[in-house]
């Protein structure tokens, strides 16, 4: 009997274990799943982000057990859901604050991570999970204050709100100091508490979690001093704080408690105070150390040399110096980022160094290295990146840089290398930049058939040659810069008809000729055109009107024979326009589109034959003009998201110098219409455009007198009317003109006295020569006073007519008295009657009175 009953309770276990590891889970989870599911739909461009995405909710079945759903995890034995991850599952969508997400109470691990949420808030609901141990609202678009019922969370171990898409652009979670003071109070368990791209705005508290393995609140918006005690973390992993300039960071000087746990640490664009210290000697376990950006000075203490297991150094952006050989005991670098320190010498460790079989990146930019880049260097066959720019390295550019096989990454500008360009072995290239150096020859074939090249930069050098129709096999370029260079032939058709991506042409400077044959297609994305300097004749193009995303044109130093392009003020982004020294002519027609041109800041067609009225309807569209940014203090250069590879550059003439392949500011704004045939006067409206700095109207034809509404201009920094024909007198409004650096106003008919005060105390001769009108300082002939301009006959006159005008007073004052006499004489005598008397009184009255007028006037 004894035996039927353990046989019957091992029968009743066992199916109990089947029933409950078959269990489906309960219905209202199955229900509160699919209700959540059909708030979303499914776009693979929500989870851009992810290197693998895959919409985990079209799985969830109603008719299936919801524990069987993809990212739905279910507690064993009670079927309740207790895990979802739905990381990288291309939702989008509104994330509601009563979704029925919420009634999974049973949850402990959440992760709604690289989806797109966007325009929703972090509900106070989520604080309700009470048994959750992982929540991950990552990269989802979350926005507003993240509330601080998530410190309700006390079993929280991992908490991840990462905003890198609003971090550096506008911060759209925030989280409030006291708020992050409360997080860190309540969630004693926590061992993972990342934030990045968060606006915090506070001082960091000291009370983390002894637990704390990592920790990442880089661009937070965190300022004051970080508590040492975040070092002393025994159990601390990942330390990053970057992009927090604000927070100032004092390492401690004996041995840390987390120095032996430590595995990456960064801190860029953080204050660092005082030297790296000797305690560094300790941090044995460092596989990761980036303090670029952060006030690092002096020599590489010895205390680094110590870090054998670094795999990734990044010290950029300092004013570190000294020898740069050491750097050679690092025996597991895989990258190594120097660039833009002070650091000096040769590169000869690189010859004798064979360590780095696994080095991938070396970044030695913008310091103070000398001599030829080494022959004999073996060690470096894996490498990746290199990147050695703005140095002062000579001789040519050695036979092992173009062995590297795996090469994608090439920056060798702005140093004096030279000899050829050998053919590459590499095929996997992005990226090569070999601008401002003296290399010579052709281009070689490898380079010209490179199926991932994205940027070719080789302008400023001696390369020599046909522009090859072979350069159209680049598919995949988006910037092609081979400017100033000694290239021949035609501009090959193909080369914008047949390249989906290029954004950016540069072949000015050249030798190339004939007409711009191209057809630019509707799809196409050139944001800089560059053909200065050239031998191009015919006309512009008419295809360009295609190209909506062109914000530089610069068709300048050509033979191009063209009435003015009006239409190309249809082209909505264009901001940098110049014809210069061409041989355009005839006037400048008026359009009824009151948007043409209406982003343009530089317009410069000098040096052609253009002919008729300035013109006034083009002067009122260039909206652009007529305000004054002055929301950031910080000059800024005219570019988008690729200038960090490349800057807009163009020829312009400002304060009376050309230069040549210039960055242009945002803010300059210049109108250049000098060396043309324009005539009539110049129209008030020029000074609405606010935001000039450079006016340039110089030989032309123009009469009439300069419009007191210039004064309007209160940034103009440069202004030429020299070689025309005005007269009248300088405005005395124009001494307002307070950032006025150059004038030149020479050979017209101006006349009067030159204003005084504030920048016109600066001017010189040259400024006014040619006006034989002028007078007053600085020329050497002298205004009678200091508040009337005259001209010279008016001057000679106003000098005689004081004498003649005091004798008439005085013979007229004398017969009067004489005729005065008289009649008195006669009245005594006579008896006349008493009227007589008063007529004679007033009479005498209105003489002396018009004396006296007389008298005062001079």
């Amino acid at each position: 009997m004894g035996c039927v009953k353990l046989l019957f309770f091992m029968l009743y276990t066992v199916l109990c274990q089947l029933a409950f590891s078959s269990s489906l889970c309960p219905k209202d989870q199955a229900l509160s799943l699919l209700q959540f599911k059909h708030m979303f739909t499914i776009n693979p461009d929500a989870s851009y982000d992810c290197e693998f995405s895959h919409p985990k909710t079209r799985s969830w079945k109603k008719s299936m057990d919801c524990c069987s759903w993809n990212g739905v995890h279910c507690d064993k034995t009670t079927g309740q859901v207790i895990e979802l991850d739905l990381r990288c599952s291309e939702l989008q969508g509104k994330f509601h604050s009563n979704s029925s997400l919420f009634q999974l109470f049973n949850l402990k691990r959440l992760d709604l991570s690289y989806n797109d949420f966007t325009g929703s808030l972090i509900s106070p609901k989520f604080g309700e999970f009470s048994s959750l141990t992982h929540l991950d609202l990552s990269h989802s678009n979350f926005t507003g204050l993240i509330p601080s019922e998530i410190s309700h969370l006390s079993k929280l171990h991992v908490l991840c709100i990462w905003n890198p898409s609003g971090g550096l652009y506008d911060l759209s979670l925030s989280l409030g100091p006291y708020n992050f003071e409360l997080l860190l109070q309540n969630l004693t368990q926590l061992r993972e508490l990342a934030l990045y791209g968060v606006n915090i705005s506070s001082t960091i508290p000291s009370n983390f979690s002894s637990h704390l393995t990592t920790l990442e609140l880089s661009d937070t918006h965190l300022h004051g001093v970080l508590p040492e005690r975040i070092f002393h973390l025994s159990n601390l992993k990942t330390l990053d704080l970057s992009y927090n300039h604000k927070l100032t960071v004092r390492f401690p000087i004996t041995k840390w408690n987390s120095s032996a746990s430590l595995m990456y640490l960064y801190l860029y664009h953080v204050n660092i105070t005082g030297r790296i210290p000797e305690s560094f000697t300790h941090l044995t376990s460092l596989h990761d150390l980036d303090m670029g950006y952060s006030n690092l000075s002096g020599p590489i203490p010895k205390s680094l040399w110590n870090l054998t297991h670094v795999e990734w150094l990044s010290l950029s952006y300092n004013h570190l110096e000294g020898p740069i050989s050491q750097f050679s005991r690092f025996g597991k670098l895989r990258e190594l980022y120097l660039g833009y320190n002070n650091f000096a010498g040769r590169l000869e460790f690189l010859s004798f160094n064979r360590n780095w079989t696994q080095l991938e990146a070396l970044y030695f930019s913008s310091n103070y290295l000398t001599g030829p880049i080494p022959t004999n260097v073996s060690g470096l066959q894996n490498l990746l990146w290199l990147e050695l720019s703005s140095n002062h390295l000579n001789g040519t550019i050695p036979s092992w840089i173009f062995s590297l096989s795996s090469l994608t990454y090439l920056d060798l500008s702005d140093n004096h290398l030279g000899g050829k360009i050998q053919e590459f072995k590499s095929n996997t290239l992005s990226h090569v930049d070999l601008r401002q150096n003296q290399l010579q020859g052709p281009l070689p074939n490898s380079l010209l058939n490179q199926p991932l090249l994205t940027y070719l930069l080789l302008s400023h050098n001696n390369i020599s040659g046909q522009i090859a129709s072979t350069i159209c096999n680049l598919k995949t370029l988006i910037a092609l810069d081979l400017g100033s260079n000694n290239l021949e032939g035609t501009i090959p058709k193909c080369l914008v008809e047949m390249n989906e991506y290029l954004w950016n042409l540069n072949l000015s400077n050249n030798n190339p000729s004939g007409t711009i044959n191209t057809n630019f297609s509707l799809e196409n994305y050139f944001r800089v055109i560059r053909l200065h300097g050239n031998k191009l004749t015919g006309k512009v193009p008419r295809s360009l009107i295609n190209c909506k995303s062109l914000t530089l044109l610069d068709l300048g130093n050509n033979q191009l024979n063209d009435t003015f392009p009006n239409w190309l003020g249809n082209l909505p982004d264009l901001q940098i326009l110049s014809l210069r020294s061409n041989k355009f002519h005839g006037p400048i027609k008026s359009s009824g589109n009151t948007n043409f041109f209406a982003r343009l800041q530089i317009l410069d067609i000098s040096s052609n034959g253009f002919s008729g009225n300035l013109p006034i309807s083009l002067f009122g569209n260039l909206q652009a003009m007529k305000k004054i940014d002055e929301s950031t203090r910080t000059p800024e250069y005219v570019s988008d998201q690729f200038a960090g590879y490349y800057d807009y550059l163009t020829t312009i003439t400002t304060k009376g110098q050309d230069y040549d392949s210039v960055r242009i500011l945002d803010s300059n704004m210049i109108i250049n219409l000098s060396k043309n045939r324009f005539k009539g006067h110049i129209p008030n409206i020029i000074g609405d455009l606010v935001g000039l700095r450079t006016l340039n109207l110089s030989h032309n034809v123009l009469e009439g007198h300069i419009p007191a509404s210039l004064q309007n201009l209160s940034v103009l920094e440069s202004l030429d009317l020299s070689s025309n024909k005005i007269s009248g007198e300088i405005p005395q409004q124009l001494v307002s003109l307070t950032s006025l650096e150059v004038l030149n106003l020479s050979h017209n008919h101006l006349v009067g006295c030159i204003p005084k005060g504030k920048q016109f105390d600066t001017f010189e001769n040259s400024s006014y020569q040619g006006n034989d009108g002028l007078r007053g300082l600085p020329l050497s002939k002298h205004c009678v006073s200091d508040d009337q301009a005259t001209t010279p006959a008016e001057l000679d006159q106003e000098e005689d007519s004081p004498m003649i005008s005091w004798q008439a007073v005085l013979m007229g004052y004398g017969c009067g008295l004489v005729i005065g006499l008289s009649i008195i004489y006669i009245m005594l005598s006579t008896q006349y009657p008493i009227w007589f008397l008063r007529l004679v009184v007033q009479l005498e009255h209105r003489i002396t009175t018009r004396m006296k007028r007389h008298k005062k006037r001079y």
